[in-house]
């Protein structure tokens, strides 16, 4: 099976979640040894929690998986379950929220490392987009997002030392 290309996105989706990146950071470093009090925190009103980041980042997975499925995702970044609330997120609480996280990322790795390359250029339904172009976009929305969480952090680590 030539599945050379799948094997190196599959290595790109693990690095970012708990590999060992040339930039030295992961989803696992940033999230794992936060307190819920911390993951829910709002830095600044402007900033979204880690919690709110980790939640949107949960959504646009389930998206991606449903599209390399062959199934139509309908969460579009008007949709309420694109940034929910903190509120809503306490409802659920971090440590099932982690869980979820972590497991979409399994499951989208087990979905794709069973394929061969020619999977990635398929297109998504009727559509322009190719499954390879939704799975760098994941790996960019990550990456993006990760940079995201580590100013979360530092802002909270900030506020701390000024209390």
């Amino acid at each position: 099976m030539n599945n050379v290309l799948i094997k190196n996105l599959v290595k790109q989706l693990q690095d970012v979640q708990d590999g060992d990146l040339w930039l030295d950071e992961t989803f696992a470093k940033k999230i794992d040894l936060l307190t819920e009090e911390q993951a829910f925190t709002r830095p600044i009103p402007e900033v979204h929690s880690v919690a709110e980041i980790i939640s949107h980042l949960l959504e646009w997975r389930k998206g991606c998986i449903l599209k390399l499925q062959g199934q139509k995702s309908l969460l579009t970044v008007e949709s309420p379950e694109d940034w929910k609330s903190n509120d809503e997120l306490k409802k659920i609480g971090w440590k099932k929220l982690k869980e979820d996280f972590y497991a979409s990322q399994y499951h989208l790795i087990r979905l794709i490392e069973v394929k061969d390359d020619s999977f990635l250029t398929q297109k998504y339904l009727d559509t322009r987009d190719t499954f390879q172009y939704f799975l760098e976009g994941m790996i960019h929305h990550d990456l993006y997002h990760l940079g995201q969480i580590g100013i979360t952090v530092k802002l909270l680590k900030v506020k701390q030392l000024v209390k």
